[in-house]
């Protein structure tokens, strides 16, 4: 891959060392490289970011000017006495200055962290408290769903909070007194070795303090690489969104793309907004060629009865990737019959952890629907039982049994890596457990049933949450739902709880019809003791469903790490409740 890819650097005599140890395998222990570099290959005229947001747009940077400004940040980092090793922390929205100076920090060797502007002040001093930046660069303000939101009450409050930081470049004059002096330097790249800190990101648990998670730039890069150009069949000049923030890895899955020659689209705002079809016209004005979004977001198009191949062309769009959460079947069927018919539809998963997948698409292979097409190439992938036996066509756990350039570096502040041991080491020693209920098919392909620490287990059988919100969110009535193992009587029994669509009773009729739904559709396990009317489901900022919050609060503990949700409030709603009185 180092080879097919191009790689800008000196990869040195070895490939590998230690693959018998996991962790501890090392790739390329020989070679130095630069990840701004690989990704500031091109020159000229041509885009490389293409940006719009909802107060308007496009702003549109050229190869030629994504160079210049990069070299511009680069060098004013250097003149603020930033060295290789030190964190450069951003809270910034889905702009071009972000993509600017995450460039210019990995052109010195600063390590590179973020969070997006929803974030509270506790989240951000959660996340950048442990790593210590010595720049924070913030923006003053933001929009979204049509609303303006000033951010400097938040940054204030942050930086009387984070004692490292001894510069912040806060707004778009502070971006300009710090990059302007600098504008005309030549591009200067560090020279370092391939697991060299490129960035530091956060597991978006609720269960304690994010874990500090350190990715390498040259496995980030390759494997980076082999996922947009293999796996994703990007080429030099497509053009390449996701739908994403600061505060997800896709966004960083997002900046590599400039390494295979391709365009960044960028889109800062509410996905609705005003309507439904924006993110289809942005693919339509922008000439987009992959569309990345989320299994939700189709879900939401769907539900909304939008019927994007009617309205808009969308004939430069090759491919859409989804991830977040599994994409059900019946969202392929409404992807093929109402956005595009000759489509590449590729639902990927991998994570944080691995700022990267472990399963997704394949260009050349056919879409089974319902199924992740393929393994990744390069990663020793597999499902084991709970006895650690390979097994197929039945579910288990997803587990990699061979290290692979793309793992961390470690956790942060984890001096003996018994943190990073326990995170993904403990279940089968010297095997990455992913913690994904997953089951290989037939084909081949891949079905992810849920987070295995979610499965419910109602007599002793074990069933993916993924497996009822499948049947549920097929109902019209239904915009959302959430779904957790009690426990009760000595058992464990299911719990199901619904978003309904506004004027919509939960009836007996409609509790008749979701159960009704679900037994026809699984089997009479998987039907819920309760089912619950709710306002609203918590999620992370990334958009996950947060299951094992809800379940501590239905059980009466503690949530820690409330800063990790878009929307604590949420929680409260499932607390005390009378229905589930024992």
């Amino acid at each position: 891959m180092w080879e097919f890819g191009g790689v800008v650097g000196m990869m040195g005599a070895r490939v590998a060392i230690d693959l018998d140890r996991m962790p501890g395998a090392r790739f390329f222990p020989d070679a130095t490289l630069n990840f701004a570099e690989n990704c500031l290959r091109r020159d000229g005229d041509d885009p490389a970011i293409i940006a719009v947001t909802e107060a308007g747009g496009p702003r549109t940077l050229s190869w030629r000017e994504l160079r210049s400004e990069a070299a511009a940040c680069a060098a004013a980092l250097r003149a603020a006495g930033i060295r290789p090793g030190d964190r450069v922390a951003a809270y910034l929205p889905n702009g071009p200055e972000a993509i600017v100076a995450v460039l210019g920090a990995a052109s010195v060797g600063a390590v590179w962290s973020s969070c997006s502007p929803d974030f509270g002040v506790q989240g951000v001093v959660d996340r950048f408290g442990q790593i210590e930046p010595r720049i924070l660069i913030a923006a003053d303000g933001y929009v979204y769903g049509g609303k303006p939101f000033d951010l400097r009450p938040k940054v204030s409050e942050i930086l009387t909070r984070l004692a490292s930081v001894e510069r912040a470049i806060v707004g778009r004059d502070g971006w300009e007194a710090f990059v302007g002096p600098h504008r005309g330097a030549a591009p200067q790249y560090e020279p370092l070795p391939f697991n060299h800190p490129l960035y530091i990101l956060y597991s978006s648990g609720t269960t304690g303090v994010p874990k500090c998670i350190v990715h390498g730039a040259g496995g980030t890069l390759v494997q980076h690489l082999k996922e947009h150009q293999l796996h994703c069949d990007i080429h030099p000049g497509d053009r390449v969104f996701y739908f994403t923030t600061l505060g997800w890895m896709m966004w960083n899955w997002l900046v590599t793309v400039l390494a295979s020659g391709a365009t960044i689209l960028l889109y800062d705002g509410a996905p609705f907004h005003p309507g439904g079809n924006a993110l289809f016209t942005f693919a339509d004005e922008t000439g987009m060629t992959l569309f990345g979004t989320s299994a939700k977001f189709i879900d939401a198009v769907s539900k909304a009865e939008l019927r994007p191949r009617e309205t808009h062309s969308l004939a430069t769009v090759k491919t859409m990737t989804s991830t977040g959460s599994p994409l059900a079947p019946e969202s392929f069927d409404f992807v093929y019959e109402h956005v595009k018919r000759d489509i590449h539809l590729a639902s990927i998963s991998g994570g944080t952890d691995i700022v990267s997948c472990f399963v997704g698409g394949n260009p050349i292979g056919p879409v089974w629907r319902g199924e992740i097409q393929c393994r990744g190439l390069g990663m020793k992938v597999d499902v084991w039982d709970e006895n650690g036996r390979p097994v197929r066509e039945q579910k288990g756990e997803l587990v990699c049994t061979m290290p692979f350039p793309s793992m961390p570096v470690g956790f942060w502040n984890d001096p003996d890596g018994r943190k990073y041991h326990a995170a993904y080491f403990e279940r089968f020693p010297g095997v990455w457990t992913h913690g994904d209920y997953v089951e290989l098919t037939a084909h081949d392909g891949v079905i992810i049933y849920g987070r295995s620490d979610a499965v419910l287990n109602p007599g002793g059988v074990r069933i993916g949450t993924a497996e009822i919100y499948r049947q549920v969110e097929q109902l019209p009535e239904v915009v959302e739902s959430l779904v957790i193992g009690q426990q009760w009587q000595g058992d464990e029994r299911i719990v199901l709880f619904v978003k309904l669509r506004d004027g919509v009773a939960l009836d007996q009729a409609l509790v008749d019809r979701i159960r009704q739904q679900i037994r026809q559709n699984t089997t009479p396990r998987h039907v819920p003791t309760r089912i619950v009317r709710v306002t609203d489901i918590p999620r992370t900022k990334s958009g996950k469903i947060v299951e094992l919050a809800v379940r501590d609060v239905v059980h009466g503990r503690d949530v820690r790490n409330r800063e990790a949700l878009a929307n604590p409030e949420a929680l409260e709603q499932f607390r005390d409740r009378p229905e589930l009185e024992l």
